[in-house]
């Protein structure tokens, strides 16, 4: 028994899905090839200052020169590289035990802050959570004058100890806001059932919300490393090149080959950048779903 199809009149539906299933071809090649090109050239802007500061960080005292900024070494040398990691090796490991502590405590205070104003209110916690997030928008200069009698009058030894609890409380607004969004989308029940089984506020979040708090945790302390580790304004203030952090022995790099050799000062920020490059690529693909897991409530 042969079957036969016949095909569907012009305008019918049939054939209007048809002309939908089929391929476009070329349709958007244009707009294609246009965004490609715009990224390509977005691209190449923000390799541009990378370029030259990696071959300028391979070349001799006399070759580092503005004039030959563009061009390639005329004599590839390593000793930029070893000059500035003997001056910044110890800057380096000071700033790691700064930020380090610093990242890990405000996260973990901005963990319990989000989790108290978000899921166990109390008469004032919007008062309390408004004056926190005032806390974002004090510029740092504003406040070095006080902070600087405040952390006198306390006694704290100046250097890494000081930067640490600097680091902490200006973190806290922020991290507070990023783990307050995120615990408002994590589901009520799974908190009334944490009541319900007679677990208190401290149960609920280190056994409930703790173990699904990673993705903000992520974000929070990529955040926070940076930050602590490029503060420049702390350092200066309350540090001194002897025990300050990396930056201030950059500055002091910069300002002592300015004059001499520009490849030192180079490859100097090229080892003061490392840690921070390496922490993007490393957790980089969490920051931004972490950063968006508390944007929509679900």
């Amino acid at each position: 028994m042969t079957t036969t199809t016949t095909a569907a009149p012009p305008g019918t539906l049939d054939d209007g899905v048809a002309r939908r299933s089929r391929p476009v071809t070329g349709r958007y090649s244009w707009g294609r090839t246009l965004r490609y090109a715009v990224l390509l050239l977005s691209l190449v802007l923000v390799l541009i200052p990378v370029y030259v500061l990696v071959i300028t960080s391979f070349k001799g005292p006399g070759d580092a020169a503005p004039a030959r900024a563009w061009s390639l070494p005329t004599l590839w040398t390593y000793e930029n590289w070893q000059a500035a990691w003997d001056t910044l090796a110890p800057s380096i490991f000071r700033t790691l035990q700064m930020v380090v502590p610093a990242a890990l405590i405000s996260a973990f205070l901005g963990s319990m802050n989000g989790f108290v104003l978000s899921r166990w209110s109390f008469k004032g916690a919007n008062v309390v959570f408004t004056l926190l997030l005032f806390g974002m928008f004090i510029p740092y200069q504003a406040v070095i004058i006080p902070l600087n009698q405040l952390v006198l009058g306390i006694g704290i030894p100046n250097g890494i100890p000081t930067l640490i609890l600097l680091h902490v409380v200006y973190g806290i607004p922020i991290t507070t806001l990023i783990f307050r969004n995120y615990y408002e989308s994590v589901p009520k029940e799974l908190i009334e059932a944490a009541r319900v089984d007679g677990a208190g506020m401290l149960r609920t979040y280190l056994s409930v919300v703790l173990p699904i708090s990673i993705p903000s945790f992520v974000v929070v302390l990529i955040w926070q490393f940076t930050s602590a580790w490029n503060d420049f304004l702390f350092a200066v203030f309350f540090s001194s090149p002897t025990n300050g952090p990396v930056t201030l022995a950059l500055n002091n790099l910069a300002n002592g080959a300015l004059l001499q050799n520009y490849g030192v000062s180079m490859a100097g920020a090229l080892f003061a950048s490392l840690p921070t490059l390496i922490v993007y690529i490393v957790l980089g693909k969490y920051f931004v779903g972490g950063l968006m897991s508390g944007s929509v409530k679900g």
